[in-house]
């Protein structure tokens, strides 16, 4: 869940707010479905890096009507080059480099599949670093852009659980098509974690690890922590600054509650009954959670609460690492994952983080 509250502020003002009903209802309508796309997607240069990568794309159709675009690349060796930057005194501040070259091939057959899930107002192209460097590592990534993002269709939201269906279909496409080879591992991020860990539940699946990143617990409890946190920030011109002091001063708990209320109402899904944990504590998969120590976005205590629930996951906290930094660690974290992915029976405890 990226980046929401950046994108309500200047719609919450021109939407007329004369009423408390009036300011939870248009809050309800950006909870329905995001905008489009987060500032923070680098989308150019996305695109650009793609260009220059030999892959396959296309889109299957899912079972509720929903056209869901992925966009695979095969095993190699990338000679990937990636760093990654935060501007002093800027939380939001954070870039990244990556370059590669053609890849070269090994000839060995993939080590397994891994179905690449990006978070929300973001898309799967967001996690081309991670799907290089599982590609490096020997395994076929497919990336996909779930519901209401990126290339993919327009359909209700499900805040993670409509779209676990969606992937279910399209892994059952793929692998029909023979894209889907070996073992199946998913690797999600914030909204694409929950996600992830909601189609673990289902056994047409068959996935074998799930990586979930700074999943949320619980949808409300989510957006009640993030909404003010993102308003609480003093980032932007003066105009964000003011406006985000007249909506700390408007949005109270109970004006969130309102809003969190109709947008399950308008959901058919009541946001409060959107149960992680419950789900994870049901998947046969094998799954490590990972969160950040300093997320304000989805605060650790979710991350926490998701281990609490499942005894047989596997949960790793990196101290000092928020919501936007930690799936930008791929020098801390990518080492680890490989080896959850390659090992050959479930981990009894997680694998360490890198320094």
């Amino acid at each position: 869940m990226f980046r929401l509250a950046a994108l309500l502020l200047a719609c919450l003002l021109v939407a007329g707010f004369s009423s408390w009903p009036g300011l939870s209802a248009s809050l309800a309508a950006h909870l329905v479905a995001p905008d489009g796309a987060s500032p923070l997607l680098p989308q150019a240069r996305i695109d650009a890096a793609y260009a220059r990568l030999p892959h396959r794309s296309g889109r299957v159709t899912t079972s509720a009507g929903v056209p869901v675009f992925w966009r695979a690349l095969d095993p190699g060796d990338y000679r990937m080059d990636y760093a990654w930057t935060r501007a002093p005194g800027d939380a939001d501040g954070l870039d990244f480099r990556l370059d590669f070259q053609p890849p070269v091939a090994t000839g060995a057959p993939p080590r397994g599949t891994v179905v690449l899930l990006h978070g929300w107002m973001m898309d799967g192209g967001s996690l081309l670093p991670w799907s290089l460097a599982l590609a490096q590592a020997g395994y076929r990534t497919i990336a996909l852009d779930l519901r209401n993002h990126g290339r993919s269709g327009a359909a209700p939201s499900g805040y993670g659980t409509r779209e676990a269906a969606d992937v279910v279909d399209a892994v059952a496409a793929l692998r029909a098509r023979g894209e889907v080879v070996g073992p199946l591992h998913l690797f999600g991020v914030s909204y694409g974690a929950a996600t992830a860990l909601f189609a673990a539940t289902d056994p047409r699946l068959d996935a074998q690890r799930i990586v979930a990143l700074e999943s949320f617990d619980n949808a409300g409890g989510a957006i009640r922590a993030m909404v003010p946190h993102m308003l609480a920030e003093d980032a932007g011109d003066w105009q964000a600054k003011l406006t985000r002091r007249w909506l700390r001063w408007r949005i109270d708990a109970a004006t969130l509650d309102a809003a969190i209320a109709q947008a399950g109402a308008a959901l058919d899904l009541p946001l409060d009954g959107v149960d992680v944990g419950a789900a994870l504590a049901h998947a046969p998969a094998c799954v490590l959670l990972v969160h950040g120590g300093a997320d304000r976005h989805v605060p650790v205590a979710h991350g926490r609460a998701l281990a609490a629930a499942a005894p047989r996951a596997r949960y790793l906290e990196l101290a000092g690492e928020d919501h936007l930094s930690l799936p930008m660690r791929l020098d801390r974290l990518a080492p680890t994952v490989v080896d959850w992915f390659d090992a050959p029976t479930c981990p009894d405890t997680a694998l360490a983080a890198r320094p």
